[in-house]
């Protein structure tokens, strides 16, 4: 990444004070975990954040800039990012443009509207709910509705304290709160998305169908920060030198940026034997969920039919591990979506290619690895890199195709509210177009999900 966009960087955080800097945060408290953003005492580490996690790049500073118009530096805007107030309002009017979600606008800008008089009268009528060591006359506004949502007083779809604490001295202001519940109760309404019921050839069925226009699909909960763990294990290094999957490390990479920014706990686990591999999904189904969304676990190594292989050459069932989150083994997590993404072979032959726009450049591995069932239980979606009977590959220099297709539609799509099945089959659309060195590659989708996986963008 060029010195530019560095120097860039560094110039706008010399321009940013301490409150700036700490509204900075605020905005970015959905995409950035709370225990992260604390140990932040400067814009350098903030931005530093930002890059790691994907949220800015050189090609691409939407993001930045839509922080710096939320805190009105307009100069900055400006004379370092070549933008405008009004290009701005321009761009965030697009639907799934802006990063910053409508509950910490209204947050935002609460906190701005508020007199130095109005934040003390919040304080003291907090008293017996907040320590008044988090109180003091020095805290802001902001950190005041920090330690609200930290204990629980306020959240999206919960206002009411704050309201009643308002209504007595700013009742303008608890008027923009009831009106944010009424657009948040108007656009929750509208998740449940409705689609036309095909008309039957049948005339009997016909009559009785055109009764009914649409069918509703139910969205899964997704309210939870975070809205659970994503699980890494991923296969790098076997005892068998030959076996050693390059690129895998880059998939990694990618999972735990797009993972992290949708709010997910993302954890690792690299070169794990069979055994380790089963104890590590086995550990993570006996953990407690109920305050957790969902769960999401990625497979990268080699393996035979049905099986993973751990660096140990030795193999482990993938009935098995699945079967750890069924509802009786793992209760705190039924009824709640379990998304399995495996990178790997279902066979050793090549897929025949079929006509195509364009090439894939890079040298490719394989991975020899598994067909899957799953068990009979709701909620569990099982995403395979290939077909049964096929090759999958891997570029060795960027990763392999299905997964680094996967995390650049999941990117692209969140944000468009776009379900995780109708994500999946655009990866299926992408990766069967593409040119494998004269091969084709196309993944694979099973599923018991019950309603719709919508992924929240902060």
């Amino acid at each position: 990444m060029g010195t530019n966009f560095y120097k860039l960087l560094f110039d706008i955080s010399e321009a940013l004070v301490a409150d700036e800097l700490a509204a900075l945060k605020f905005l970015s408290l959905e995409h950035i975990p709370m225990r992260k953003l604390e140990a932040m005492q400067e814009p350098k580490a903030f931005f530093r954040e930002l890059k790691e996690k994907g949220m800015i790049e050189a090609g691409n500073l939407s993001f930045l800039k839509e922080l710096l118009f939320r805190i009105n530096r307009i100069d900055l805007l400006e004379t370092q990012l070549g933008s405008s107030r009004q290009e701005m309002e321009r761009e965030l009017q697009i639907p799934g443009r802006a990063k910053v979600s409508d509950y910490r606008q209204l947050l935002y800008g609460i906190a701005e509207d508020l007199t130095p008089e109005d934040v003390k009268c919040v304080k003291f009528l907090l008293q017996k709910q907040i320590p008044n060591s988090k109180l003091q006359d020095n805290a802001s506004m902001l950190k005041v509705l920090l330690e609200m949502e930290r204990k629980m007083l306020i959240k999206e779809d919960d206002l009411s304290m704050l309201k009643d604490i308002l209504k007595g001295f700013r009742a303008d202001i608890k008027k923009k709160i009831v009106t944010f519940e009424e657009q948040k109760k108007e656009n929750d309404s509208k998740e449940k998305l409705h689609y036309p019921v095909p008309v039957s050839v049948h005339p009997a069925r016909q009559r009785a169908e055109s009764e009914t226009r649409h069918l509703s699909m139910e969205s899964y909960k997704m309210k939870n920060n975070p809205h659970g763990y994503c699980v890494i294990l991923n296969n790098y290094i076997f005892k068998n030198a030959c076996e050693v999957r390059q690129g895998t490390i880059e998939d990694g990479e990618a999972v735990k940026r797009v993972f992290e920014w949708l709010q997910f706990e993302t954890v690792e686990h690299m070169d794990l034997e069979a055994k380790q591999i089963y104890e590590k999904v086995k550990t993570y189904s006996e953990k407690d969920h109920s305050n957790m969304d969902c769960f999401a676990c990625f497979i990268f190594s080699h393996g035979e039919k049905d099986k993973i292989k751990g660096v140990d050459d030795q193999f482990v069932n993938i009935k098995d591990l699945v079967s750890c989150f069924s509802g009786s083994n793992c209760p705190s997590l039924a009824g709640k979506p379990k998304l399995f993404f495996i990178q790997a072979c279902q066979g050793s032959v090549d897929h025949p290619p079929v006509t195509v726009k364009e090439d894939f450049s890079g040298h490719l591995e394989m991975d020899v690895t598994p067909l899957i069932s799953i068990p009979d239980e709701a909620d569990i979606l099982v995403g395979m890199a290939t077909v049964e009977h096929y090759k999958c590959y891997r570029c060795t220099d960027t990763g392999s195709v299905y997964i680094q297709c996967l995390c650049e539609k999941m990117k692209l799509l969140c944000p468009r509210g776009k379900d995780l099945l109708t994500i999946l089959t655009e990866v299926s659309k992408e990766v069967g177009r593409k040119d494998l060195n004269g091969w084709k590659q196309m993944p694979k989708i099973t599923s018991t999900l019950r309603k719709q996986l919508i992924f929240q963008i902060p």
